[in-house]
Formats: structure tokens, sequence, C-alpha cells
């Protein structure tokens, strides 16, 4: 389900909103069978909703391709770009402890130019940021600081990734990466 995450083609869009519409419908039909609103929707279309929802869910990982047919990507096949561009961490700082819910990353980028657009024209120093927590991709961003949730983390020594990519949600060759750990403490 990767190419669900960088919708870059036709076939990754409509894999999109088939997701995100399901999600949508099951949220409905969820909180009418809950009790938590939507009064006017009977409970039967509330159960059909579900089933859409999940039909949705699963159609946005197999319909599109079969639909469309296979696409190319020839970025994706050629060689990659090298990047002149450096990346580090500001913060937060090498085995730096914290017992906050929330957690401040700094990134510092010398040569590189950010940007949102998603394009499979690719230039050598333009591209975003992927933000990955414990090897888990958690964020593409085209800016350099970004808070993150850590309620839900585990207490313990955890490691933040920051690359810089293309355009194309692709690394450059050699890729463009930052590394820190950290240190999560219990809150008490």
């Amino acid at each position: 389900m990767t190419f669900l995450a960088h919708a870059a083609g036709t076939d990754e869009s409509l894999s999109l909103i088939m997701l995100f519409g399901g999600i949508w419908l099951g949220w409905i039909g969820w909180s009418r069978l809950r009790g938590k609103g939507f009064d006017r929707v009977p409970r039967l279309g509330a159960y059909a909703m579900l089933a859409g929802a999940a039909v949705l869910v699963v159609a946005a990982t197999f319909v599109p391709r079969k639909l469309l047919g296979p696409t190319t990507n020839p970025v994706a096949t050629g060689p990659r770009p090298a990047s002149t561009a450096t990346l580090t961490f500001a913060e937060p700082t090498r085995s730096m402890r914290t017992d906050a819910e929330q957690l401040t990353v700094q990134l510092d980028l010398q040569g590189g130019t950010l940007t949102q657009t998603t394009s499979t024209s690719v230039s050598p120093n333009t591209g975003h940021i992927h933000l990955s927590l414990d090897g888990v991709l958690i964020s593409m961003s085209g800016d350099t600081t970004q808070v993150i949730d850590l309620r839900n983390l585990t207490p313990g020594q955890h490691t933040l990734s920051a690359e810089f990519v293309a355009n194309d949600h692709l690394s450059f060759d050699p890729p463009v990466v930052a590394q820190v750990t950290f240190v999560k403490e219990a809150s008490g």
C-alpha cells in the first residue's frame, strides 16, 4: 500500500479518493450505529454504509490499477539525480530526554529548496522532507519545523529519521538523510 502515501499518478489519486471516501462513509455508519449522530440515517442504511465503506477501502488497494492498467513512471525507472543539499537535526538534539506530550522537530536544510508540489519533473535540489519515527513514515512536509505527538509513544529510546526527497517522493542518489535518537521518559 506504499503507493497510497505518494499519490503521484492517476491511479494513486483515485485510490486516495476511494480510501478517504470509504473512511468517511464508515465513520458516518459507525457513528449512527453507536448513537453518536446522524439520526436521520436509518439503522439499515448505517449497515449499508459500513458495507460500502469496506468495499471502497478494499477496492482502493486493487481496483484503480486494474481499471487504468499499468502505470509508468519514467523518473522511477531512470537514474536518480544527485543532490548537493545537506540535512541535519537542530532539534531534538542527540540523546535528548523528554516527558512532554509533543516534540518540536527542527531540521536544517542547506542547499535545497522545499516545495509542497508533487511532480515527476525532478530537479536535484528541490523536494520535500519525509520524517520517520522508529522506521515508520509519520510526515511528508515542505517545512523544516514540525510538531509530533508523543502521547502514545512508549518510554525508552526512539529514532527520528528525516530524508530530503525529490518532488516525486523518491530518494536522491545518494539519499540526503539525517538521523537522531531521543529518549521518551515516563510522564509522572
